[in-house]
């Protein structure tokens, strides 16, 4: 196969009021037409602003040198600006973004922004591209594609914001698509769906294809080679089968072990300890030193040899021969709900149903986004919900959290209505816990403040008393006190989400909801927080209603399932039976899509 892209020494700095920002060194690799390469690694790592390298897309100021930066035939960098974009972005190379909702225009309709660049390119008519437009959205699971191309974007889902962006981005027939984390948004089967369709295309039409994530599992499953990224350089490429079955590298060895499997027993995960480091200045050893549990004294002082691990597999380190991963699994900590436990939340035949009209003067239309929907929560007992986007798990959630109120049925907090509740006493029952730290922390407040906030609205507790119970959450949560008056922009956001966690546990709460609390978060960040949740089940007997769509996460942490479809349970049970053995097609189907990844170690002695 030919080569398509040739990147080799690609070198890029941001110029910052602090600074130099040393972000990508030293990138090299190589993609063939009809080939996928992955690029994995955690937040920070360098992956996106490599690919946004290679579209031109770096912020003003930003320095970009290589010693080969070729696409095809083009020597991308002695093209000037007007020839590139007249050439290049779109039409030969395509990109899909990672948020949806900023790459599409707001004031556009789906179909327009669809068709544009076809039709001003002069490559279709203007029928013709609504025409692909529209079975473009019939390949990527858009319902009614034809009545959606007159629609807004805010008027879908992210989920299908994101399918909009993917058939928006295949318009153009592209030669090489860079895909930066094109599933995030959706759901398993959705995910399987869109993961099929561009493998479909690049075997149809010889298409090369970067996919950047951190999910390993996809990576696995649909990547042909590797490049694991971690502080802005690659530290170790190859096959998909030599780089993940076989790692050389101790960083990614660590980032395997952290991944939690649908197969075997869940256990404690392996995290890795500290952060990524400052990038400010060039490194003047090996960049994963402080954190690997391998590395020398030379490691710190001197930059370590590329070593070749047989094919194409390179690795940066300075141990000839990798350490043997060994598949010795500590076994959890928490131990679940005991025998003849109490209920904490109940909810018994909740109903909720929402009206909606299309036009002024439409019909109304009934939409049931709960139907008739019982469950309950027992004391130290970690119960999942799971189901695709749309099959009530939110809306469940906002009505167990007291945020809204059910059409029909109760919910009632260890046998008192929550109806009954004021707001105080529902807060001191159950507490959230939300999907992006990111945003759910306020910028402007120290941690100290952060954490306090709940025990303020309840007006409990003086100065030293409120301290007292932040520094206790800050220790559960294994946040040190040193932390206590620093801003959520100068945490990482594995300490971010332990924050969300401690404030929703200063007030000793008898319940947490976590809406996808990982899904946002790095693999080794994920380790870290779902180590932490088992810590909190075995040192205070957590009661946790878990809303998430990844069934490894289910597998390593629920007791109980409950899958949700169409605003209905179609099966309930224990974890492990569940998941080893679905009863409903649904569960099936479920199961079937989810990407399934399994390293192969060797037992310890």
């Amino acid at each position: 196969m030919s080569i398509i892209l040739d990147i080799q020494s690609l070198n890029i700095s941001l110029s910052l009021p602090t600074g130099t920002l040393h972000a990508v060194r030293d990138v090299s690799f190589t993609i063939a037409r009809g080939e996928s390469l992955g690029i994995v690694g955690e937040s920070g790592s360098g992956k996106s602003l490599t690919a946004l390298a290679i579209m031109r897309l770096l912020p003003r100021g930003a320095n970009v040198t290589a010693t080969q930066l070729m696409f095809d035939d083009h020597d991308l960098p002695i093209l000037s600006d007007e020839a590139f974009a007249k050439t290049i972005p779109g039409v030969r190379i395509g990109m899909i973004f990672q948020e949806p909702m900023t790459s599409l225009n707001p004031v556009y309709t789906i179909g327009r922004q669809m068709t544009e660049a076809a039709v001003a390119k002069g490559m279709l008519s203007a029928a013709a591209a609504r025409k692909k437009a529209i079975d473009l959205l019939d390949r990527v699971g858009i319902p009614d594609p034809e009545a959606r191309l007159d629609q807004f974007p805010h008027q879908m889902s992210g989920g299908q914001r994101q399918r909009v962006m993917i058939a928006m981005t295949l318009m153009l027939d592209p030669d090489l698509l860079i895909a930066d984390e094109p599933t995030t948004a959706l759901d398993v089967t959705v995910q399987a769906q869109i993961l099929d369709l561009l493998d479909d295309l690049r075997r149809e039409r010889q298409m090369g294809m970067i996919l950047i994530s951190h999910d390993l599992a996809v990576v696995a499953e649909r990547s042909d080679k590797v490049a694991v990224m971690y502080g802005g350089e690659v530290i170790e490429q190859g096959s998909s089968n030599e780089v993940l079955r076989a790692p050389a590298h101790p960083y990614t060895q660590s980032l395997l072990q952290a991944i939690p499997h649908l197969g075997g027993s869940p256990g404690r995960l392996g995290s890795i300890p500290g952060t990524v480091p400052s990038l400010m200045r060039p490194p003047t050893g090996c960049i994963f030193a402080p954190r690997c549990s391998h590395s020398r004294p030379e490691c710190f002082t001197a930059r370590p040899p590329k070593r070749a691990h047989g094919g194409d597999h390179l690795a940066t380190c300075v141990l000839e021969q990798p350490p043997t991963l060994h598949n010795h699994v500590e076994a959890l900590l928490g131990s679940g709900a005991k025998d003849g436990a109490e209920d904490v939340l109940v909810a018994q035949n909740v109903t909720q149903v929402f009206y909606s009209r299309k036009g002024l003067f439409g019909p109304k239309r009934e939409i049931r986004a709960l139907d008739n929907v019982s469950l309950s929560l027992k004391r130290g007992e970690t119960l999942a919900v799971i189901g695709e986007s749309g099959s009530g798990k939110s809306t469940l959630a906002r009505i167990l959290l007291g945020l809204s109120v059910p059409t029909k049925g109760t919910v009632s907090m260890l046998g008192k209505e929550i109806s009954t509740l004021s707001g105080t006493e529902r807060a001191s029952f159950v507490q959230p816990v939300f999907q992006d730290p990111y945003s759910s922390l306020n910028p402007r407040r120290r941690l100290s403040e952060i954490i306090a906030r709940p025990l303020e609205l309840r007006g409990e507790g003086d100065h030293a008393s409120r301290t007292k119970a932040i520094e206790a959450s800050m220790e559960l949560v294994r946040l040190p006190k040193r932390l206590l008056h620093t801003y959520p922009s100068q945490l990482s956001g594995g300490q971010r989400q332990r924050v969300a966690i401690a404030r929703a546990l200063v007030t000793r709460p008898e319940a947490l909801i976590c809406d996808e609390p990982t899904s946002a978060l790095d693999v080794s960040v994920q380790a870290q927080i779902l180590n932490l949740l088992d810590d909190l089940r075995a040192e205070m007997g957590l009661t946790c209603l878990l809303i998430t769509h990844d069934m490894a996460v289910v597998h390593q942490v629920a007791d109980r399932v409950v899958v949700m479809y169409q605003g209905r349970i179609v099966e309930e049970g224990p974890a492990r039976e569940v998941l080893a053995n679905p009863q409903d097609d649904y569960t099936k189907r479920l199961l079937a899509a989810a990407p399934r990844f399994e390293p192969e170690l060797e037992d310890a002695e």
